[in-house]
């Protein structure tokens, strides 16, 4: 007799059969993604006049390479999450390597900064700018990846759409670092997140409804 992980695995794959004979594969959205946020970030924000003389400063350069990992590490989960017979927990932990990177270097800074420096830091220049830059940045990358995971059988929606936002917030953050002359971790390590999870509400919201099947 069939089991039921058998079963939903069987049926997952001739409903994605199917839909991938019109749809859009995730692949190609994800590879799709940077483009799209290259565009939306270009006219409405651009790099900082600085930007090619920053790199090579440690606080500068840790921006992107927190995002890129958010980024990467959260659509590892997500293409687990699109195909049912595919594991995902496994995925889970390695979430925790943007995130401990973050809190390592908000630790440091807290270490080597006056602390009569951290408020200052903490709320830097742009906070407002960050909470309505990466969504409306992500926006168009979180409606892209839905779109590609409509055509694949995930069976936690939810949880598919929360993730396809955290890699929108990904990518849309490593664009808004190149803006954003707020270089300090403890800025980062604040607003970041908190931009982050509108994308993560968003995407929740929106798979419980549209990735059902």
């Amino acid at each position: 007799m069939m089991q039921t992980d058998e079963l939903i695995a069987d049926l997952s794959g001739e409903f994605t059969r199917r839909k991938r004979q019109a749809g859009l594969p995730l692949w190609l959205a994800a590879a799709a993604s940077p483009v799209v946020a290259f565009a939306v970030f270009m006219p409405l924000l651009g790099p900082r006049p600085d930007f090619l003389a920053s790199f090579g400063s440690i606080r500068f350069d840790m921006k992107f390479i927190e995002a890129g990992l958010l980024a990467v590490t959260a659509l590892g989960l997500l293409a687990a999450l699109a195909r049912p017979a595919r594991p995902w927990r496994s995925r889970l932990p390695m979430l925790l390597v943007p995130a401990l990177l973050l809190l390592a270097a908000a630790g440091v800074e807290l270490l080597v900064m006056p602390e009569a420096t951290w408020p200052i830091r903490a709320i830097g220049q742009n906070a407002m700018t960050c909470l309505i830059a990466i969504p409306t940045i992500g926006a168009p990358v979180l409606l892209l990846l839905l779109y590609a995971l409509s055509q694949q059988a995930p069976t936690r929606p939810g949880l598919t759409g929360a993730t396809a936002g955290l890699v929108a917030a990904g990518i849309s953050a490593t664009f808004y670092a190149a803006h954003c002359s707020d270089d300090s971790p403890l800025f980062v390590a604040i607003w970041y997140p908190l931009a982050t999870m509108i994308l993560v509400a968003a995407g929740a919201l929106a798979g419980s409804r549209l990735l059902r099947w």
